[in-house]
């Protein structure tokens, strides 16, 4: 496929009000795309769309959708077929996290983080995908995790919606092949609110829920406008797969050498260096 035209159609983000989305919106108004933007927090939301419509000088219209409710995910891509059947461009960015071993973790707590980072990937996928294809040239971006190629202890819930985030859009490349391009994208430690804004399972001590959270802050060092540039980079060269961030691509070669031990290995490593970016 030739390398993707940002200035045409419009490009569709979840999660825009803050983190990665947020500089993904920025970094594609710098790009010269119409922008349709999504996220729960209305404040945040709508101050990233003043400014992105300030770079672009191109319409970005807003979405407030709380996606951890199925009815209102599907309400959304519903509103947004309809709104937009000029998009090119859909990146499913929104993302929760939860701490906690599944034990820790009750049902009702699991089906919240499913909910909000795999089945609203496959809901909007599923609206929007009929519009992608009709518009030639038009672009696919899931974000999966670091955690969608390890799966650390306390991190089960995060860690099964970020591994299914990675197999839908595997097989679905696989299935798009020259006629829609498709990235699934593995940041490691990014720099933003996730381990603060986090949920935690109600049955997890509230002093290891906060030495967890600090220890997982370390390890948020990479800037967010960068893994947002690399992003965007990525869908123009249409590339298949991108891994943000040393602390991405070293578990992933670890995770392929030692299937079955990683997690012990990766220890010793983290040891010996420290969080690296």
């Amino acid at each position: 496929m030739d390398r993707f035209d940002f200035t045409r159609g419009t490009a569709v983000v979840t999660g825009a009000a803050g983190g990665i989305g947020e500089q993904l919106a920025l970094a594609l108004a710098r790009r010269g795309s119409a922008l349709a933007l999504v996220d729960r927090d209305a404040e945040r939301l709508e101050q990233v769309a003043r400014q992105a419509g300030k770079l672009s000088g191109r319409p970005v219209t807003t979405y407030l959708a709380d996606l951890s409710d199925d009815a209102a995910t599907h309400a959304l891509g519903e509103r947004l077929v309809v709104a937009h059947p000029d998009a090119t461009l859909l990146v499913n960015n929104a993302g929760v996290a939860l701490g906690g071993t599944f034990e820790q973790v009750s049902e009702e707590e699991f089906d919240w983080v499913m909910a909000v980072n795999y089945r609203a990937v496959v809901t909007l996928t599923r609206a929007l995908l009929p519009v992608l294809r009709a518009n030639p040239g038009s672009h696919l971006v899931n974000l999966s995790s670091l955690f969608g190629l390890i799966a650390p202890p306390g991190q089960v819930a995060y860690a099964t919606s970020k591994f299914a985030v990675r197999g839908f859009t595997e097989a679905l490349r696989a299935e798009l092949a020259g006629s829609v391009g498709v990235t699934v994208v593995h940041p490691g430690g990014i720099r933003t609110g996730i381990a603060t804004s986090s949920r935690i399972a109600a049955s997890v001590p509230a002093a290891e829920h906060e030495a967890g959270r600090k220890a997982f802050n370390k390890l948020l060092t990479y800037p967010p406008e960068r893994a947002a540039a690399e992003i965007v980079s990525a869908v123009e060269r249409r590339r298949g797969r991108l891994l943000i961030a040393v602390s991405a691509r070293v578990p992933d070669v670890l995770a392929r050498l030692f299937p079955a031990h990683y997690s012990s290995v990766l220890a010793l490593v983290l040891k010996r260096v420290g969080p690296r970016k």
